[in-house]
């Protein structure tokens, strides 16, 4: 009887914890660590901590490709950004020759930023199911995402998507042999009309029902329990109602974001203090709804400005609340697209006094993300 009853005890913590902090996440049966992240990640959050990221830093840089233990970034600072940006995209190709080397890359990736303590985020620049095309719009088919939903044409096709990466999701386990858990941030920038699920393509009901039956098959089907999911519209929105139009609901959603190139640049809106703003909208929607606020994809490319990250993305991040923020790739193939410095580069002396800055963290200053005290 103690033994039943102390099996009760220990089968029932987790749950009057979860009530009892008033966090529930997508996904009931997520594992601890993916658990302990969320809460960590609202942590930083809560406490005005910014764990800082780079897309694909560990896979390559400017001048680089495939260096161990390598970023621009550490070669900057001497420490990895905290949250390494990954993305599914070649993930679904499972017939390529290729794959193999793919999936050792993603895996190897996933393994070893999670064994020194980092954080993942998967993006999807999900081919085009109806021709194993690119992830951008085509004009031909045009009924793209009505076709993969149920009943559709292609719905058995995009299953076998969502298959893919569930496998290679299953393979991103720790040296305990623990699912590493990762936020995984499907249909980004929806409210611009250049990706093929784009606003436009599709209508307010068909990208909701998508989103749910890709949550729902994910988590459900294929027992997929390692994630986090997060939203993130592009900045083409001015109030709450605009940022939540296309929002699935508080049960498919952990991390509300915003990806943001356009108010930074000069050829753009260059109005920091309209990011801000927009930044300011996700940050009060995640504390009204108990989710995580990420700044998931901005950047300014080849940084113009020298001073850009102390004069102009520091002073938003130190007055919005948000978790994490992400800058964009580091091209190894292309002298002008890249978003983080490099020995050098005029921006480097004032990306080291950022990277000094108490509230932003990268990869050694972040505390256990994966245990709940």
């Amino acid at each position: 009887m103690k033994n039943v009853c102390l099996f009760i005890l220990l089968f029932c913590l987790p749950i009057l914890s979860i009530k009892a902090s008033g966090i529930v996440l997508v996904d009931k049966q997520a594992t601890a660590e993916t658990y302990a992240l969320f809460c960590n990640l609202k942590k930083l959050q809560t406490e005005g901590k910014v764990a800082f990221g780079h897309q694909d830093a560990t896979l390559y840089g400017r001048t680089w490709v495939g260096d161990k233990d390598r970023s621009d970034i550490k070669d900057v600072v001497g420490d990895h950004p905290a949250l390494l940006g990954l993305d599914f995209e070649a993930v679904t190709n499972t017939t390529s020759p290729n794959y193999p080397a793919i999936e050792n890359k993603l895996v190897t990736a996933v393994k070893d930023f999670y064994r020194k303590g980092g954080i993942i985020t998967f993006a999807w620049h999900a081919r085009n199911p109806a021709n194993d095309g690119s992830f951008y719009w085509e004009k031909d088919p045009i009924k793209v995402v009505s076709d993969i939903l149920p009943g559709g044409k292609y719905h058995d096709k995009y299953k076998e998507y969502l298959k893919a990466i569930a496998d290679i999701s299953s393979k991103f386990k720790g040296d305990n042999g623990e699912l590493i858990p990762v936020i995984f941030r499907p249909y980004h920038e929806f409210d611009g009309d250049w990706f093929w699920w784009g606003k436009g393509h599709c209508t307010k009901d068909e990208f909701v029902s998508l989103w749910k039956f890709t949550v729902d098959y994910l988590k459900g089907d294929l027992k997929v329990h390692n994630f986090l999911y997060a939203f993130s519209p592009d900045c083409k929105f001015s109030t709450e109602a605009e940022f939540l139009d296309y929002y699935p609901g508080d049960d498919y959603v952990d991390i509300v974001g915003m990806d943001n190139y356009w108010d930074f640049r000069p050829d753009g809106a260059n109005n920091p203090a309209l990011a801000e703003a927009k930044l300011q909208i996700v940050s009060d929607v995640a504390i009204k709804r108990n989710k995580i606020a990420a700044l998931t994809e901005t950047g300014l490319e080849s940084i113009p400005d020298a001073t850009w990250f102390t004069q102009t993305l520091l002073p938003i991040l130190q007055r919005v609340k948000v978790a994490y923020a992400l800058v964009w790739r580091n091209a190894s193939d292309s002298p002008t697209h890249y978003y983080a410095p490099t020995i050098g580069h005029p921006a480097a002396d004032d990306f080291r006094k950022f990277y000094e800055e108490p509230n932003i963290l990268f990869q050694s200053e972040l505390p256990n993300m994966y245990k709940c005290k």
